[in-house]
């Protein structure tokens, strides 16, 4: 089968105080289908959105907007911004205190400290496992979110605080259950690494080594959008539901009917 090449909206801004914003639009599906320009959007958060920023974000008629954020990440950035007529809706997708003596040490640990916490590859196997434990800790709320948008939240954004873990999960979950082609997925998800739309790494000031370039290495993965974590989630989907189908079903309880009306809001005409 030929497959179609995603195309990008025909003009994407670069807005000042929101990160990694973009229309998931054109990614194709298996039926030869597509997301449909839009009506699912992705970001980081829109705690420090200026004016100009948001009076963009309110020309998209957006429905709803999805906070991933738990109540650690609100506290330290902020809220979003009110955008007249749209629905917030917060689904924190980890808890505040997970990880939270490890972001800690992120932030303000010694080259040392960091060089036993995060080198020989415990940095990009931390940050697999957490896509995994996402997949198994957190289907109900991905049920949810599916479900809301079958019903009526679209155009939805969704985000967490840089817009490539919690909300790249969330917008892979969605985009598998209107059966978008995963190389698809995988090439949306990893547009979060393109510099601009990379979350900027917090570092104390007083932080030994500050931002040292085998610092900034050893951090990296952290941030980094890698296509292994995303598929960490989908070999989980497997084992644990035996197939991504199986989790599509089982784990999220989405019916047939639930996902035609998925399809009938995001995607374009057959």
């Amino acid at each position: 089968m030929t497959q179609q090449t995603p195309q990008a909206p025909p003009t994407e801004p670069e807005l000042t105080g929101v990160r990694n914003f973009r229309d998931v639009a054109g990614l194709p599906t298996a039926d030869g289908r597509a997301v449909a320009p839009g009506r699912l959007f992705r970001s980081g958060h829109l705690a420090h959105a200026t004016t100009e920023d948001a009076a963009f974000l309110s020309t998209l008629g957006l429905h709803t907007i999805f906070d991933f954020r738990n109540e650690a990440d609100r506290a330290f950035e902020g809220l979003d911004v009110e955008l007249p007529g749209t629905r917030n809706v917060h689904i924190p997708l980890n808890d505040p205190a997970d990880g939270k003596e490890f972001w800690k040490l992120v932030r303000s640990g010694d080259l040392a400290t960091l060089r036993e916490m995060l080198g020989n590859g415990q940095a990009a196997a931390r940050m697999s496992d957490s896509y995994r434990k996402m997949i198994v800790q957190r289907t109900p709320e991905h049920s949810r979110i599916v479900h809301a948008l079958a019903e009526d939240s679209v155009p939805a954004l969704m985000h967490c605080a840089a817009g490539k873990d919690r909300a790249g999960l969330s917008i892979a979950v969605s985009l598998l259950a209107v059966g978008v082609e995963r190389e698809a997925i995988e090439a949306d998800y990893v547009k979060s690494n393109e510099p601009h739309r990379r979350y900027k790494v917090h570092r104390s000031s007083a932080a030994p080594d500050g931002m040292s370039p085998e610092v900034m290495e050893l951090l990296s993965p952290l941030f980094d959008a890698r296509v292994d974590y995303l598929r960490a989630a989908f070999e989980q989907m497997e084992e644990t539901y035996g197939s991504v189908e199986g989790y599509l079903t089982k784990g999220l309880a989405l019916s047939a009917e639930t996902r035609e009306l998925l399809r009938a809001r995001l995607l374009t005409q057959a």
